[in-house]
C-alpha cells in the first residue's frame, strides 16, 4: 500500500517512532519478507487509529469510524459480503448520486474498478481501519439472519410441492444469496461453486485455481430455496429430489458472459449442487499463452502444421487439457480448412467451428458422432476424448486418410499413451504408424505477484525432495538450460520463490495457473518400440534420449524462474 521509505519518512515526521525504532522495524520486516506497514500492523506497533491517520493524509482520504454507524440495508448489500470481507471494504452511506466507501487499502484498484462498474454510480473513498471495517461486517450477518427467518422452516418434516418450492425460489433473500454467489464466484475467477447440504447448515465452497476454498456458511432453513432457485435458473424439475439432474443458463451483463452448467445429486443430508463456471467472454488463449518453453513451443509447432496424424493431450481431470486443443484449434482455424469437433460437453463456442455435443440419451457417441463427421469433410477433426476401442480405431484410421485429429486421453504420462490405445484393443503399428505428438500436462499454481518473495531451500526439504524427484537428472537439465552453472549446481544455493500471502491472492500466495508439460514426438525409434510393444519405461528412456522434457524438469525450470513453487511442482507432479 505504501513503500517501506515513505513510510519511515511519514513515521518520523509525525514523531510516532525515532530513528532507532524505524530501523530496527526496517530490518525485522526485511527478515520475514514484509512491507514495513504490514509488519507494524500485524505485530500491533502503533495504535491502529494512528497508523490509518498518518495512510489517510498520505493519500488525501477522510478517515471515518464505522463502529457506531447503523447502515442502512439497501446501501451495505450493494457491496455483496464475500467481497466486502475478503477485500475489508463497505458501502456505509450516499451523498446525492454518488456511494460512499470505506476501505482499508485505497491501492485495491482492481475492486474498485469492478465496484464502479458494478454500481455504476461514482464512489466517495473513505480510509477505515480493519477494526471498523471488521464491526461494520457483522450487520451483514444480522440483517441476512433477520432476512433468513422470514422464510419458512421445513417443520412437516414432508417434501414441498412445486407451488412451494417456486414461491421460495422467488423470495427476495434467497434470489440475493444466488445472485451474490454467482457474482462473487465470477469476480473471484472460480471455476466451479460447491453448494453441499451438511446435516446442521449449507456449506458453500469454491475451487479456484484448482483448490477448493470455504466462503460462505448459512443456515439449513435456506436449503429449499437455495436449490429451488438454481433448479429455476437451470430450467430442472422442481419437485425431483431423488434423480440426479444436469441443466444449464447464462448470465450476461456489459462486463461479462457466463455460462453456468449444472448438477444436482441426492446426497444424505439433501441435495448438491454443483455449478461449472465457463466464460464465454475469455478470449482463446494463444500457443505462447501456454507456458511452453521454446524447445516445446517449436515442437508443437512442427506438429499442427502437419496435415495428417494424430496430437493426444494427456493428465488427470482438470490439468487443462481441453484449454489446450482449443488453443490449437485456435490457431489452426483459417477460412480454408474445416474443422469440427464432438464433444461431451462443448465447453466454449468457438466461431467458424462445427461443434456437436455427444447425447447418450440418444445413442450419439463419441464413436457415432466422429463417424458422422467424417462424412462432413473435415480437415481437422477434435474428438473430447478417446474413451473406447471403437472411438480410438475410427481417429486412427480418420488419421491415416488425411485427417489431422485432436483427442485427449487420461494417462500419467506421454510414455504410457501407447500403450493404453494398445490395451483397448488398437494394432501396435496402426498406433506408432498414426501418433504425431502426444503431450502430458499439469496444471500449477502461479505465485501471485504482489507479495512474491525468495529463499533458499532447507537441507531437509532438499532431502525430501531428493526422495520424490531424480535430483541429479534435474540438476543436470537445469545446468544444460543455463538457468544454473556447473560452480553453483546445488539445490540450497539457488533462489526459490513463493507468495507470502495478501489480499489480492485471498492469503493463499498463489493467482492463477500456469502448464507444466511433457511433449514426446514420435520419432522412428520410438515408433519401432511401440510397435515391438516395448515397455513404457523403454519409450520413456529413448524419448528422454531424443531430448523430451519431463514434467518434473519443466516444473522446476517454472520454479527457479519464479513463475510456480517448488512445493507446486511436488503436488502436481507427484498425482
Amino acid at each position: 500500500m505504501i513503500e517501506d521509505k515513505k513510510l519511515k519518512e511519514l513515521l518520523l515526521k509525525n514523531d510516532l517512532i525515532d530513528e532507532k525504532k524505524a530501523e530496527e522495524f526496517l530490518k525485522e520486516a526485511n527478515k520475514t519478507k514484509t512491507t514495513l506497514f504490514d509488519f507494524i500492523s500485524q505485530k500491533n506497533l502503533l495504535p491502529e487509529n494512528s497508523l490509518y491517520e498518518l495512510i489517510a493524509n498520505f493519500f488525501k482520504l477522510p478517515l471515518v469510524d464505522l463502529k457506531d454507524e447503523n447502515i442502512r440495508r439497501d446501501i451495505l448489500f450493494l457491496i455483496p459480503e464475500p467481497i466486502a470481507s475478503a477485500h475489508e471494504i463497505i458501502a456505509f452511506g450516499e451523498e446525492g448520486e454518488k456511494i460512499k466507501i470505506a476501505l482499508t487499502d485505497p491501492t485495491d484498484l482492481e475492486t474498485l474498478e469492478f465496484l464502479k462498474k458494478r454500481l455504476d454510480h461514482e464512489l466517495i473513498l473513505h480510509l477505515a481501519t480493519p477494526g471498523t471495517i471488521k464491526d461494520a461486517l457483522k450487520q451483514y450477518h444480522q440483517s441476512l439472519e433477520a432476512e433468513f427467518q422470514n422464510i419458512s422452516q421445513k417443520d412437516d418434516g414432508e417434501d414441498k410441492n412445486h407451488k412451494q418450492l417456486k414461491e421460495m425460489a422467488q423470495d427476495l433473500p434467497i434470489v440475493r444469496v444466488v445472485d451474490t454467489l454467482l457474482e462473487y464466484a465470477i469476480f473471484e475467477e472460480a471455476s466451479d461453486i460447491h453448494i453441499e447440504p451438511t446435516e446442521k447448515n449449507v456449506v458453500i465452497r469454491y475451487r479456484i485455481d484448482g483448490m477448493l476454498k470455504e466462503v460462505m456458511n448459512l443456515p439449513k432453513n435456506v436449503q429449499a430455496g437455495l436449490v429451488a432457485r438454481i433448479k429455476v435458473l437451470a430450467n430442472l424439475k422442481l419437485d425431483e429430489h431423488r434423480l440426479p439432474q444436469d441443466g444449464r443458463f447464462k448470465i450476461s451483463s456489459p462486463q461479462y458472459k457466463v455460462a453456468f452448467r449444472v448438477s444436482v445429486i441426492p446426497v444424505f443430508d439433501g441435495e448438491k449442487v454443483v455449478l461449472r463456471l465457463l466464460n464465454e467472454s475469455a478470449k482463446a488463449l494463444s500457443l505462447e499463452d501456454l507456458g511452453l518453453h521454446k524447445d516445446a513451443f517449436a515442437i508443437l509447432k512442427s506438429n499442427i502444421k502437419k496435415p495428417h496424424g494424430i496430437i493426444l493431450v494427456t493428465g488427470p481431470t482438470g490439468s487443462g487439457k481441453t484449454t489446450t486443443l482449443y488453443t490449437i484449434m485456435n490457431v489452426l482455424n483459417r477460412p480454408e480448412v474445416n474443422i469440427s469437433t464432438i464433444e461431451d460437453p462443448i465447453e466454449y463456442r468457438m466461431p467458424s467451428i462445427n461443434q456437436s455435443q455427444v447425447n447418450p440419451k440418444i445413442d450419439f457417441t463419441f464413436a457415432r458422432g466422429l463417424r458422422s463427421l467424417l462424412r462432413q469433410d473435415p480437415n481437422i477433426i477434435m474428438v473430447g476424448e478417446i474413451r473406447d476401442k471403437e472411438t480410438a480405431e475410427i481417429a486412427a484410421h480418420a488419421a491415416m486418410t488425411g485427417h489431422l485429429v485432436l483427442s485427449t486421453l487420461h494417462t500419467n504420462d506421454a510414455a504410457s499413451s501407447p500403450q493404453r490405445l494398445i490395451n483397448m484393443g488398437i494394432p501396435s503399428f496402426l498406433v506408432s504408424s498414426t501418433t504425431n505428438l502426444i503431450i502430458a500436462q499439469r496444471l500449477a499454481r502461479k505465485i501471485c505477484k504482489n507479495c512474491i518473495y525468495s529463499y533458499n531451500l532447507e537441507k531437509e526439504m532438499v532431502k525430501q525432495l531428493d526422495k520424490s524427484f531424480d535430483l541429479k537428472k534435474v540438476l543436470e537439465f537445469l545446468i544444460a538450460q543455463g538457468l544454473l552453472t556447473k560452480t553453483h549446481g546445488n539445490l540450497e544455493t539457488t533462489l526459490f520463490y513463493r507468495g507470502k500471502g495478501c489480499k489480492k491472492c485471498g492469503q493463499s500466495g498463489y493467482k492463477g495457473r500456469i502448464g507444466i508439460y511433457e511433449l514426446m514426438e514420435i520419432t522412428p525409434k520410438i515408433a519401432e518400440l511401440v510397435t515391438a510393444k516395448a515397455a513404457v519405461e523403454d519409450i520413456q528412456q529413448e524419448a528422454i534420449a531424443s531430448g523430451m522434457t519431463t514434467l518434473t524438469q519443466d516444473g522446476f525450470m517454472k520454479a527457479i524462474k519464479g513463475v510456480t513453487t517448488v512445493e507446486e511442482v511436488l503436488r502436481v507432479t507427484q498425482e
